[in-house]
């Protein structure tokens, strides 16, 4: 028997720190939320970091991911962690799913499935390429996003211009050894009207929030000074992200699903986060039991 039926995932920063400040005491309160409605459903819970070296993973019948943010920091620990923890336990979202959106090369397959998506091109590792080369190619000569496809919280974020593209060049050129690249067109419209994040439980969506960037900056993450506003999400918008989210090749019970408006003003897939999104409870706590009791039905 295991000793408890969900345990919450976050990372080790986060597990019991001994200082807070705003930004963990939202995730703090975003955990609370989820754990307080399992707890209401009748399911015994308990919250480790994924790279506990005293849990047992057997002990516990489901793992949620929910603020684990430094797995892409760790990459081949957390890869390890994933593979031995899905034969120990049930994960949530599953591991397939957890692989599959591990890599933003999943664009590709939604785009497949009918999904409109912000323009991407993607370069292998080691391949032998320039960023002139890159953008010319990805016809994004007058501007662009370089980003690594596994990363989150904007790490290796960079905004390129005709004036500062040799400025990023050696970075480019020494990630590139090791890691795959994605390359986007920059999109005023993030700067103008931000980007919508809309969160789906069990496939269907529950709330939205406005994403912006702080002045002089296009990345909208609140590590970088970005701010969260109510939103009302239209149903066009609505219909996108489902589409989105049934365009996975499994059922996910949550989903994040960024969208903006690309360079035809037209609504497009950003990224969809399936294994540690900031899903945004406290704008609506009452979506933390609505993901609560889809757990609880999937747990039977």
């Amino acid at each position: 028997m295991s000793k408890f039926d969900i345990t919450v995932l976050t990372d080790d920063r986060y597990e019991s720190p001994k200082e807070t400040n705003a930004y963990i005491d939202n995730l703090l309160q975003e955990d609370k939320y989820i754990v307080d409605a399992l707890l209401a459903e009748g399911l015994t819970v308990n919250r480790k970091s994924w790279a506990s070296k005293s849990f047992h993973w057997e002990d516990t019948r489901y793992a949620l991911f929910r603020t684990t943010w430094d797995y892409f920091e760790r990459f081949d620990e957390f890869i390890r962690w994933l593979g031995k923890a899905s034969r120990q336990t049930k994960l949530i979202n599953e591991f397939k799913l957890a692989q599959w959106n591990l890599d933003k090369h999943y664009l590709i397959d939604l785009q497949n499935n009918g999904v409109r998506i912000v323009r991407t091109r993607f370069v292998k590792p080691n391949e032998k390429t320039t960023l002139e080369d890159q953008l010319a190619l990805a016809d994004c000569a007058a501007g662009a996003v370089l980003k690594p496809s596994i990363s989150g919280a904007a790490r290796h974020t960079y905004r390129l211009q005709p004036h500062n593209i040799d400025n990023h060049e050696a970075v480019f050129q020494r990630l590139i050894k090791y890691e795959s690249m994605m390359i986007q067109p920059f999109l005023d419209s993030i700067i103008k009207k931000g980007e919508i994040s809309l969160i789906v439980i069990d496939g269907k969506h529950t709330h939205a929030v406005l994403k912006k960037a702080k002045f002089g900056d296009f990345r909208v993450q609140d590590d970088f000074g970005g701010t969260v506003h109510p939103y009302e999400a239209t149903p066009e918008e609505i219909a996108i992200a489902e589409k989105a989210v049934a365009a996975c090749p499994y059922h996910p019970l949550y989903a994040r699903v960024d969208l903006v408006w690309d360079q035809n003003d037209e609504l497009a897939v950003s990224e969809l986060e399936l294994i540690e999104p900031e899903l945004f409870f406290r704008n609506r706590p009452e979506a933390a039991a609505l993901l609560a009791q889809a757990i609880a039905k999937y747990a039977e």
